[in-house]
């Protein structure tokens, strides 16, 4: 085992305390977006000897554990992070791996640079993801029946314009069109969509006026929306986008819980701090909430436009102080660790493996070494690596998500 030191990405969108609270950094001010733990060679950790984890693996392959190597190649399937948003990320989906090789080799065949601002496969592989909160984490993550949106948008009152532009979700594959009308940014969508802000506004004013005179405010679903609209204006005004994220599921998940997304569903972040685990890949397809690059097309053909449930999931209990975080991705898993109750077992012996220690302190044990682990300190575990836990803390474990013998 080996301590590994993650990447630090200044992204507009990130809080500037939260993660290096987390880290025992001090904050400069700066946002501080996303904490990389993993071999991306965009943003690799680094070993304690300052090797990066991707060059070592290049040289010792054998610790990634046979049957990732067998699944993946030589090469670590998983990137864990820590991510803090104090506002906003754009609205995205993410491709399948099948696409994602298409779209590769398409944009390599045009020539595009990979580093080329309108450049939107920057890897071959997919991008499954998962988020667990570490606080509270609000998420937009897919769509609502349409039929209940527009109820809910009914809700808001009359808005001139907006039951033209909403009229196709009364009809099959209905999302679609709507999604693509909006982003189109035509002049009427901006007209309407600034005065469904307004209304927004001026219905969660009435909604606070209710509270004080009477204590019965308006409806509270329709307040969500209204809050959902008011608060993307504030950092994106006029983006056509925030009507199409009045379409999507609103979630806020309690810490410890956690969503995951496969490929196609539309999703967007909006605040909060959590350890997210997806697939090594940087592939984004956006679609709003931003000032990257938009292909409103590319978008539309990788999302799924039917109605998604979103709901928040606790994990399940494997064995004790370990709980699993189910999904069914290849490329990664995760558990969560809790050090109250005495020594236990790591699991994916077989795998390689990173463990995350956020909040408290653990002690790894392995091949009789010891390694305290504080607050934001993370490691590196070669497969075969028997390893257990002792302390007064909890910690986040990544492997790939390939069967093994591990529950």
């Amino acid at each position: 085992m080996d301590p590994l030191t993650g990447y630090v990405q200044h992204y507009d969108w990130g809080s500037s305390d939260a993660i290096p609270a987390i880290v025992g950094a001090d904050s400069d001010g700066t946002p501080w977006a996303e904490y990389w733990l993993g071999a991306h060679p965009k943003a690799p950790a680094v070993l304690s000897d300052g090797t990066p984890l991707d060059e070592w693996l290049t040289y010792h392959p054998e610790e990634l554990g046979q049957a990732s190597r067998q699944a993946f190649g030589d090469r670590l399937p998983f990137l864990l992070k820590i991510l803090s948003a104090a506002r906003a990320l754009s609205i995205q989906v993410h491709p399948s791996r099948e696409q994602a090789e298409k779209g590769f080799a398409a944009e390599n065949t045009a020539g595009l640079a990979l580093n080329a601002p309108n450049r939107i496969f920057r890897d071959d592989w997919p991008k499954p993801e998962m988020i667990v909160a570490l606080t509270n984490f609000d998420a937009l993550c897919g769509f609502r029946d349409p039929s209940s949106s527009l109820v809910l948008l009914s809700g808001l009152g009359k808005i001139n314009g907006l039951d033209d532009i909403l009229a196709p979700l009364r009809e099959t594959d209905g999302l679609a069109k709507v999604v693509k009308t909006v982003l189109s940014g035509e002049h009427k969508v901006a007209a309407v969509v600034k005065d469904v802000v307004a209304t927004c506004r001026r219905y969660l004013d009435k909604a606070t006026d209710l509270d004080k005179a009477t204590s019965k405010g308006t409806d509270p679903a329709v307040q969500n929306l209204a809050r959902t609209a008011v608060e993307l204006s504030e950092d994106h005004p006029g983006d056509p986008s925030i009507l199409v994220a009045l379409l999507m599921n609103r979630v806020r998940l309690a810490p410890g819980q956690q969503i995951h997304l496969q490929a196609g569903t539309m999703h967007a972040y909006l605040s909060g701090t959590g350890v997210e685990i997806m697939a090594n890949s940087d592939n984004v397809l956006r679609g709003g909430l931003t000032s990257k690059y938009i292909d409103v097309q590319a978008l539309l053909d990788h999302a799924i436009m039917a109605p998604e449930p979103c709901v928040g999931e606790y994990p399940v209990q494997v064995s004790p102080g370990v709980g699993l975080y189910r999904t069914e991705f290849p490329e990664f898993r995760m558990w969560v660790l809790d050090g109250h109750h005495g020594e236990f077992a790591l699991p994916a012996t077989d795998l390689g493996r990173i463990l995350l220690v956020t909040q408290g302190q653990l002690t790894v044990h392995c091949s009789g070494k010891d390694c305290a682990l504080h607050r934001g300190q993370s490691v590196w575990l070669p497969a075969g690596d028997e390893v257990t836990a002792t302390g007064q803390g909890r910690g986040f474990l990544a492997s790939a998500g390939v069967d093994t013998d591990q529950p």
